[in-house]
């Protein structure tokens, strides 16, 4: 099967929109779903969950399972299921996320740890695993769970590697990149890959997207560590500068101090290890990124990422969807939140 050459468009700035449009009616039933499974006799779940899937999610992770089936030709309903399988994962992973990290801020409004506390978030977490492996096993596909739980395991060994490079100044590119290989990019494949499973569609198709998906999730979590040193509360909904002071290595840290001077790289050790937080260490720590273009520089990676995801399902005819899925890689890279 040839494939064809997809750049990645420069006419107007890229949106969400044609992702959005594409998956809005199997949205409508990915959401009943989630809806229907996040109830329970004990009400505390229902609304610690409801607090945070109800708060404004791009919902991504769904719609590229959605927008793969769009783009193979499968008009089956098995992926709704599914697709609320992701989103489940998702969220709980979200869930325990902010307890490790003490977050106080999630998509602009308190992290649900911060009004219920840290025992009732983790717990809830982990009672959302629960419903998504029900999802997974109702499905009655071996390969769709294979998939979906290995993804799980790999985001789980992906924060526990994030955990321990955490204050360690010395953490290179290449341990970075497979951390957020990890944490990020697993389920992104994932959730595009099993669309082409339950359509039944051969292994290069599966194949194209598996990596569609993995090389979007990189470009998405390198945007997303590139915001917490370039965009403001308002718009990245949540605090600027909590990846600094919580001592996270991400790429534009490790740009940073391997491009600065003696005494650059001084100040960078000691922030990582917690020493330097205030909101003037943070204005400087922009101020050496800008000068050794570590923000960009990322960003520029990003890019890279996304075309590469482009470029991953060139082997599908021309469409809707394929034309979809190309610009929310676009988009992925060029947001600001």
């Amino acid at each position: 099967m040839s494939a064809d050459i997809v750049p990645l468009p420069r006419k107007q700035p890229p949106s969400l929109e044609p992702m959005l449009s594409l998956t809005a009616n199997g949205m409508n039933a990915v959401n009943a779903v989630i809806l229907e499974r996040m109830q329970s006799e004990i009400p505390l779940i229902p609304r610690l969950a409801g607090y945070l899937i109800s708060g404004g999610g791009k919902r991504l992770r769904p719609m590229l399972t959605l927008a793969g089936a769009a783009l193979v030709g499968y008009e089956g309903t098995r992926h709704y299921k599914l697709a609320a399988a992701v989103e489940f994962i998702h969220t709980a992973t979200l869930l325990h996320d902010d307890v490790v990290d003490g977050s106080e801020l999630r998509r602009g409004k308190a992290a649900a740890n911060i009004i219920f506390g840290n025992p009732a978030t983790v717990l809830v977490g982990d009672f959302l695993f629960s419903r998504a492996f029900e999802l997974m096993t109702e499905d009655g596909s071996l390969k769709v769970l294979r998939i979906l739980s290995n993804a799980s395991a790999v985001i789980a060994e992906g924060e526990v590697s994030q955990l321990t490079a955490q204050r360690q100044i010395e953490t290179s590119e290449e341990r970075y990149l497979h951390i957020i290989g990890a944490k990020t990019a697993a389920l992104f494949a994932a959730a595009s890959q099993i669309s082409a499973v339950v359509a039944e569609c051969g292994e290069e198709q599966e194949r194209a997207l598996e990596d569609y998906g993995r090389n979007l999730g990189v470009a998405f979590q390198l945007v997303d560590d590139a915001i917490d040193y370039d965009s403001d509360a308002a718009e990245m909904g949540k605090d600027p500068g909590d990846d600094f002071r919580e001592g996270k290595m991400t790429l534009p840290v490790i740009l940073a101090y391997a491009r600065g001077s003696e005494d650059e790289r001084k100040f960078w050790k000691d922030a990582i290890m917690g020493h330097r937080t205030s909101d003037a260490d943070l204005a400087h720590a922009i101020e050496l990124m800008a000068r050794h273009n570590a923000v960009h520089d990322t960003r520029e990676r990003a890019r890279h990422f996304a075309q590469r995801a482009i470029d991953a399902i060139s082997i599908f005819p021309d469409s809707k969807a394929r034309q979809a899925m190309a610009e929310a890689a676009q988009f992925a890279v060029a947001r600001g939140y």
